[in-house]
């Protein structure tokens, strides 16, 4: 529950309203992020680093970053285009809670952000060269290698039973690389 707490009031913190112009955006983007979930993948970064000897502020935008992303992807599979989700955690998704293109932007919103935090400013306490590294960690985590891949190859296997390698491949990259590949790493 500890790292359950300390995710959730960073994320909260980097979730702040900056434009007015954007409010809508932003109220999207804490809808999404904010309303619950499990926080496994933050969870096993805190959990991994501190069991290599990083202190919990080291591992604080790595933790926000994974799950930013996470719930990137979630907001898109629940789209028409995708999975055509009404509910997630009990509640609307977030094209039924706004609208499909809002839904995109807040997807598109909180991956841009999970970089930025990532990238931090002279005062982080993770040094540039290690922040550059699970920048590329995460990239290639979400990409064709990983989570986008894999759920290309389930948008492609629609109505197809796949066979046994192939499946275990699309939820290797779908799921498995967000977990493994990205949240539990002995470097940071």
């Amino acid at each position: 529950n500890q790292w359950r707490e300390r995710c959730e009031a960073q994320l909260a913190a980097r979730l702040t309203d900056r434009d007015a112009a954007t409010a809508r955006l932003h109220e999207g983007m804490r809808y999404s992020a904010l309303g619950g979930g499990k926080r496994l993948r933050p969870i096993l970064v805190y959990s991994t680093g501190t069991a290599f000897g990083a202190p919990a502020t080291r591992l604080d935008d790595a933790a926000v970053a994974v799950e930013m992303l996470h719930v990137y992807s979630l907001v898109h599979d629940d789209l028409p285009a995708m999975d055509d989700d009404d509910l997630r955690r009990g509640r609307p998704t977030c094209h039924k809670a706004f609208d499909e293109g809002t839904a995109v932007l807040v997807g598109d919103a909180l991956q841009a952000l999970a970089f930025e935090v990532l990238a931090g400013d002279e005062g982080s306490p993770v040094p540039a060269a290690a922040r550059l590294q699970q920048i590329q960690v995460l990239s290639r985590a979400i990409g064709t290698d990983g989570m986008a891949g894999g759920q290309a190859i389930d948008l492609a296997a629609v109505g197809m039973t796949l066979a046994p390698a192939a499946l275990e491949d699309m939820h290797r990259r779908k799921t498995g690389a967000l977990i493994g590949r990205a949240s539990c790493r002995e470097r940071v």
